[in-house]
């Protein structure tokens, strides 16, 4: 189905450049798939294992397989982006999420009507976690994302990061706010709002004013008015998924990208149990996230205007190493400068991916294929997601501590640092 970029106004008509409405956009987007993100659900994690009556390694288990199912077809979603455009994919899937927040908050129901056995909870709260997961995280952050970066180029990584900085507070704030938020309404009632809020209000707001790229606008990136077409240069650097695949820059950054998730994920998921084997209480714990989300509001503010004037290699090669900071951070939380250590690098480092999974894709591989080259890093990055949590809880219960999948992670992001300093990352010149 084609809508006219034309309706119900034309953009090229406005006074000032309309890749700034896209921005806006593109921000809410993004926050609103919060319900589907870690921090969004980790704050319903004890509510669910209360109304479900299951543990939290099963809880685990059911966001693993539900989270590892989705990934498995974001990579199609992609391609639906590159083939649909972003105006019908984004409003399409904000309907969609809304839908799957109000299973959400009626699995316990769902459950009870199948069965009200332990295996039917398990099933109802997996199904569940695969449609927030695939829709919210998957689908509406990356067509959220994707739909910007086709709007700018000489200050794309400046605009990306003025968005990242914005949904990096919102994200970092999100587990505080939905927290108390529960505290005074209840859980249920508290999904409910989110789902009215993207279901209807953002989905609207995305039919109206989202349109597909410049050109079909009669617009150029950044703003000037003409006949717009893609060079032959540009279409000879836009690579495939295929193309990208061979290119170990792609799986660098990609591994990379999942190991932010796995570790990130397992953390923010267990926050509160991470803290009270530290001895430390869940108000300590949520604390975590106001220096996290200055740590990396900062960071992404410094680092998106460095992002067009340097290579992103050096930008990957110390996220990489605050990484590794954080995880001697959780490792050691129960300490002072282990708290402040695990803020700084997981709130740098955020930051810093929150540059890179935007810029990185369109500037090595180019704008042609973006939403399926993106896609399948994204089904990467949420499968490293799925397994962090469990991974987690299944070394605490083996253990008796998290310190063991911790310096399991160490590991692996100390391996990749040593190979994004060793493969060559030289950038195509950018001619779109």
């Amino acid at each position: 189905m084609h809508i006219s970029s034309s309706w119900p106004f034309k953009p090229n008509k406005f006074k000032f450049y309309y890749g700034w409405v896209i921005w806006v956009a593109s921000a809410v987007g993004i926050l609103c798939t919060i319900p589907g993100q870690t921090v969004g659900i980790a704050a319903f994690t004890d509510s669910l294992i209360t109304a479900l009556n299951i543990s939290r390694t099963e809880l685990s288990l059911a966001y693993l397989i539900g989270t590892i199912i989705s990934s498995f077809y974001l990579t199609r979603a992609g391609r639906w982006f590159d083939i649909l455009g972003a105006r019908m994919m984004i409003s399409t899937a904000s309907i969609c999420f809304s839908l799957s927040i109000i299973y959400l908050s009626f699995v316990d129901t769902i459950g009870a009507l199948l069965g009200g056995s332990n295996f039917a909870n398990l099933g109802a709260i997996t199904f569940g976690f695969f449609l927030v997961r695939f829709l919210g995280q998957g689908v509406l952050t990356n067509c959220s994302r994707n739909s910007l970066l086709l709007w700018f180029n000489e200050k794309r990584g400046l605009v990306v990061g003025m968005r990242t900085v914005v949904i990096s507070f919102g994200f970092s704030t999100a587990p505080l706010f939905l927290g108390n938020a529960i505290g005074i309404v209840g859980w249920k009632e508290t999904l409910w709002f989110l789902a009215l809020f993207v279901g209807v209000g953002f989905s609207a707001l995305a039919f109206i004013f989202i349109r597909d790229n410049p050109k079909s606008c009669g617009l150029e990136m950044d703003g000037f008015i003409s006949n717009f077409r893609i060079s032959t240069r540009e279409e000879v650097q836009s690579a495939t998924l295929a193309q990208a695949k061979k290119n170990p820059i792609f799986w660098v950054y990609s591994l990379s990208f999942c190991a932010h998730a796995m570790f990130i994920t397992a953390v923010i998921f267990h926050i509160t149990s991470i803290f009270a084997e530290a001895g430390k209480s869940p108000v300590e714990a949520f604390s975590y996230f106001i220096p996290a989300a200055i740590f990396s509001t900062t960071t992404n503010m410094v680092t998106s205007w460095l992002s067009d004037r340097i290579g992103l290699k050096p930008l990957l090669v110390v996220m990489l190493f605050v990484f590794a900071l954080g995880c001697f951070g959780v490792i050691n939380v129960g300490k002072e400068w282990g708290f402040w250590l695990l803020a700084f690098g997981f709130g740098t480092g955020s930051g810093l991916w929150g540059v890179l999974t935007n810029l990185t894709f369109i500037r090595f591989f180019g704008p042609n294929h973006i939403g399926e080259i993106s896609g399948f890093s994204a089904s990467l990055s949420v499968f490293a997601s799925a397994i962090g949590p469990a991974l987690f809880s299944f070394g605490y219960d083996l253990f008796g501590s998290y310190t063991a999948p911790a310096k399991l992670s160490l590991l692996l992001i100390m391996c990749l640092l040593a190979a994004s300093i060793l493969i060559n990352q030289k950038e195509p010149e950018r001619t779109y």
